[in-house]
């Protein structure tokens, strides 16, 4: 209807049109000009911003994270209109897969921390005050299920040490803690995990002894009490893995290590910097696995 009343047949005029649909012709007029109005041009601009950055973070950024990226480039929008212009671009990005193995093994015999951190009045206001860890699994096409382990300051929220297997054994989560020890030269004063039999095991309590390290567990079926670590595997499934499935555990890794985008999450710097806890580059995951 529009571009009929902007180029009307020869047999009628604009203003027999306007008042057979009951419009005004400076309406008309106005709405001819929106297109040219400060709104229409700062959503051109701002549609720029939002493709480059949504293609940079390779389909990952939503709503929330496009408002945070364009913050820190000076450029200041409302969540709902970025939402309306991704909708524009046909921009819908990634969601995480859904959940297949069973990577906590709680039905064990040995003995259970209680949950000291659910006993802080407040959360860590420094690093390596309290370290939180967990197992996730990720598919390969050769090798199975392949697992990773890592340890996440709760303070930072950096990724501090890792280690990947094709085995679900003690000795995985054993080794991602002694490369973040290594790796920082220093230790929490609260390791937080859930109870798995990895983490409940002899051998690790008494690694976790021989450092002066309180262990801490979370309440039974509450993956609340571990959300740090969960919201971190789900951003690196969705970032990494979401659309390829490695052949093996060598494939994995090499995807892990070579994924380096110059963008930020909460996560900001995935690969650690011991001189830069502030760092403004992702590199998603990970070094040595």
């Amino acid at each position: 209807m529009t571009e009929t009343l902007h180029h009307p047949p020869d047999c009628y005029s604009r203003a027999e049109l306007c008042r057979t649909f009951g419009l005004s012709r400076s309406g008309l007029y106005d709405h001819a000009l929106k297109a040219q109005g400060s709104r229409c041009l700062q959503d051109k601009v701002l549609t720029k911003q939002i493709k480059s950055i949504f293609d940079q973070s390779q389909r990952t950024y939503g709503a929330r994270r496009l408002q945070q990226m364009l913050r820190r480039q000076g450029t200041h929008c409302g969540r709902t209109r970025l939402g309306r212009l991704m909708r524009q671009l046909g921009l819908q990005p990634l969601q995480k897969r859904r959940r297949r193995p069973r990577t906590t093994q709680s039905a064990h015999r040995e003995p259970i921390a209680p949950n000291r951190l659910n006993q802080l009045p407040l959360g860590p206001s420094a690093p390596n005050q309290v370290w939180c860890a967990d197992l996730t699994y990720l598919p390969s096409q050769q090798d199975g299920w392949l697992y990773l382990a890592a340890e996440l300051d709760l303070c930072s929220k950096r990724l501090l040490g890792w280690k990947l297997s094709t085995s679900l054994a003690s000795s995985v989560v054993h080794e991602a803690f002694e490369r973040a020890r290594k790796l920082w030269s220093v230790a929490p004063h609260i390791h937080h995990s859930d109870r798995g039999v990895q983490y409940a095991s002899s051998s690790f309590r008494q690694l976790l002894d021989s450092c002066q390290i309180s262990a801490s567990m979370s309440r039974k079926a509450c993956c609340y009490d571990n959300a740090a670590m969960e919201s971190f595997w789900a951003t690196l499934k969705t970032e990494c893995f979401h659309d390829q499935i490695p052949l093996n555990l060598k494939q994995a890794q090499a995807t892990s290590l070579i994924t380096s985008r110059p963008f930020t999450t909460r996560y900001d710097s995935i690969l650690p910097s011991a001189t830069s806890l502030q760092s403004n580059t992702k590199t998603t995951l990970l070094s040595s696995l």
